[in-house]
């Protein structure tokens, strides 16, 4: 392994790319704050609507500022017409990250069947008969072996993207992650650099199983030194992987096992999204909704009915969801008063939970109403697909939660 890493020692002298991470101000809160009497119109710890019909989650346009994707109602023949190439989320992340191995010499790709295999959902395939074995290199089924062995090349000057087959095996290797991973920069005294990207398939399938349905964003959320992202879209996809594979910290990128086939046209110009923006999906008034990755879709689905009963969304995909982008999602927050948070994370540590304190703790004084968190159920991941889908957040409870929310 030591003769791997040397072969590609000789790139680690070249000059460090800009980092893409962007110093974001925080909204300020007001130094008065007016007492106000609220009615608790919400029970936060269950909304179930009794509407017995199966909503599942669709494909919908997303409405950005740097939009390349066709807005939802757009016809197959406008969407042909843009400027731009289609591909699926996989493929959008193979080529963002073969764009970055051919334009940087000391990004490799590590993990279980990245090889010739392509990997488990063909993110990596054709890198390794294009890129070599010595830079798409596989590795033995030891998690936590091979992300401390990623660990060590970035310390010596190397850029690697370390491939989970499953989110839920990287438990394996929480060890590497929390202790060196996101703490070696510090303890070193800043003579280390860990530009290590770490990503994969979690989120629950369709009946994968509790193992295999992992959602780990709570926990890897505490530790510090790392950030974290979460792709729902080609577009995302792409630039949030090239913006990884260029930040000097380690990223960790999640992505949603269920949005690997969503096909959209992207750009065929280079592009490099920022780490720590939040993304406006629709913008609206009457109250914000807060989300990321899957979820995004059963919320622009719900979005649709609650337009056709007369209200008005804003909806933000959150996208980094550490550190959080307090700067956009405090403007709306100002704007509509009132707050949603839609995650597919465990309701219990998740990410809504640390959203919620951040909100309250920046923008309590521009709260009308209590902010609700619709959130996966504390419950292993049942297999059975129909109490698979009861554990999850589903559309008719997101206009139950807003009608109740916005009366």
């Amino acid at each position: 392994m030591a003769a791997t890493f040397q072969s590609l020692g000789a790139a680690s002298s070249l000059s460090k790319p800009n980092s893409f991470d962007s110093e974001r101000s925080q909204v300020p809160c007001r130094k008065s704050i007016a007492e106000r009497t609220r009615n608790v119109l919400i029970n936060r710890s269950e909304l179930r609507a009794t509407s017995g019909s199966k909503l599942k989650g669709r494909r919908v346009g997303n409405l950005v500022v740097n939009a390349v994707a066709a807005k939802a109602d757009s016809s197959v023949a406008s969407t042909a017409s843009k400027p731009g190439h289609e591909l699926l989320l996989f493929e959008a992340l193979r080529e963002g990250l073969d764009e970055e191995m051919q334009r940087d010499p000391r990004v490799c790709v590590m993990g279980e069947d990245v090889g010739h295999y392509g990997g488990s959902y063909k993110v990596t395939k054709g890198l390794a008969t294009k890129h070599g074995d010595l830079r798409v290199l596989d590795t033995p089924i030891a998690e936590n072996s091979f992300m401390g062995m990623g660990i060590g090349a970035a310390m010596t000057g190397l850029r690697p993207v370390i491939e989970g087959m499953n989110m839920g095996f990287l438990l394996l290797a929480f060890n590497q992650i929390s202790n060196n991973c996101g703490m070696l920069h510090y303890t070193s005294g800043g003579q280390f650099t860990i530009p290590v990207v770490i990503r994969g398939p979690g989120g629950v399938g369709r009946q994968l199983g509790a193992e295999h349905s992992q959602r780990l964003e709570s926990y890897f959320q505490s530790i510090p030194g790392i950030q974290m992202v979460a792709c729902s879209t080609p577009y995302n996809a792409k630039g949030l992987m090239k913006a990884a594979i260029r930040s000097e910290n380690p990223v960790i990128l999640f992505e949603h096992v269920l949005l690997y086939n969503l096909k959209e046209r992207i750009p065929d110009e280079e592009y490099v999204l920022s780490l720590e923006e939040a993304e406006m999906v629709r913008p609206g008034e009457h109250i914000t909704i807060l989300t990321y990755s899957r979820m995004r879709y059963h919320v622009m689905q719900a979005a649709k009915t609650l337009v056709n009963k007369g209200y008005d969304p804003e909806v933000i995909d959150i996208r980094s969801l550490k550190p959080f982008d307090l700067f956009t999602i405090g403007n709306s927050v100002k704007k509509t008063h009132r707050v949603l948070i839609v995650e597919e994370c465990m309701r219990t540590g998740g990410i809504g939970a640390s959203l919620t304190a951040a909100i309250n703790e920046n923008f309590h004084d521009y709260l009308d109403a209590p902010i609700v968190c619709l959130s996966s159920q504390d419950v292993p991941t049942p297999y059975a697909g129909t109490l698979e889908d009861w554990t999850v957040v589903q559309p008719a409870q997101i206009v139950t939660a807003v009608e109740q929310l916005c009366r």
